[in-house]
């Protein structure tokens, strides 16, 4: 359980949160560098997606890389994908080497996954000491092993690439992935407005939760987004999104130097956001969810909005 101290620690850290990094959000890409998506060659994505970036006004995101990636004919030019990020301002992290779930395995195999990742990874330009657990799993309700894989990661110099902020994007490229292998004709208009509508959501319903957890005072967040054919297509209309509702977006070098950072929560489920963490810990209540991460609903409003429309095209808009 969580010590006297530690709790007095984390609302002093809770309690002089700046009021100034109220609506700044870093943006953040899991499971680079990846393979074939449904509408794009893996380097086009990347040329894409860097150019989109730098019309949004995005100076940095960072890019959480798993190194098993690399392997197999999906893997071919991998790396100079990531330098390519890199060379475009961009910053490469941790997401483990093989993206195993850590409730799934031994405290002592996470963590040496996690050492596979960093021989690749430690050295090279861009290189950030964060890792970020795959499927946001540090452990579940096991906090012995929790705790063995903190220690861990402390020792290894390595700081927890949390995030705040999550739309679930991930749901929505694997429809697009089985429609496009299916054949499916899908329509490129409703798709974009169903990634705005999905990753709005799930700023704004996180960003509820962080209303209760932190009050006025919230910290500079952290978006969760995948590198992904749907983010290289559509991260500017997002950004745009969240420009208009008055976001500013800022380094991920900016939000993990945020006092946030430094808390420990000890909550009974060690999994999900931090927000979610530390209201867990806090006995906070009511946390609300963005209606569209529920897999059924999503899959509802992608058939209606992208596959369903008769004048649905599958080639992707030119940028």
């Amino acid at each position: 359980m969580m010590t006297r101290l530690t709790m007095l620690l984390t609302a002093m850290l809770l309690s002089v949160l700046p009021a100034a990094a109220q609506q700044r959000i870093a943006l953040t890409f899991d499971d680079a560098p990846r393979g074939k998506g449904a509408f794009l060659t893996p380097d086009r994505r990347t040329v894409m997606l860097i150019a989109a970036l730098h019309r949004a006004g995005v100076d940095q995101a960072a890019f959480f890389v798993n190194p098993e990636n690399l392997t197999g004919t999906d893997g071919a030019g991998g790396t100079e994908r990531l330098q390519a990020y890199v060379a475009a301002g961009h910053v490469l992290a941790d997401h483990s080497f093989s993206h195993p779930a850590l409730s799934k395995m031994t405290a002592a195999a996470f963590l040496a996954d996690i050492d596979r990742a960093e021989a690749w990874l430690k050295g090279r330009e861009g290189y950030r000491p964060w890792f970020r657990f795959p499927y946001l799993d540090e452990g579940r309700t096991d906090r012995a092993k929790r705790d063995a894989v903190r220690a861990g990661l402390k020792a290894r110099g390595l700081s927890n690439g949390y995030v705040t902020l999550d739309g679930s994007d991930w749901q929505l490229e694997s429809m697009t992935l089985a429609a496009a292998q299916a054949g499916r004709a899908m329509d490129m208009a409703g798709l974009r407005d169903l990634y705005v509508d999905m990753m709005m959501q799930g700023v704004e319903s996180h960003a509820a939760n962080a209303a209760k957890v932190f009050g006025a005072k919230q910290p500079v967040h952290v978006m969760l987004l995948h590198e992904t054919d749907i983010a290289a297509l559509f991260i500017e209309d997002f950004v745009k999104a969240l420009k208009a509702k008055g976001w500013t977006i800022v380094t991920a070098d900016a939000a993990y130097a945020d006092r946030v950072g430094r808390v420990v929560p000890d909550p009974a489920n060690a999994n999900g956001t931090l927000t979610g963490q530390i209201a867990d810990a806090r006995n906070i209540a009511g946390l609300a969810w963005p209606a569209l991460s529920d897999a059924k609903a999503a899959q509802a409003a992608f058939d209606a909005r992208v596959l369903a429309p008769a004048h649905a095209a599958t080639a992707p808009p030119a940028r």
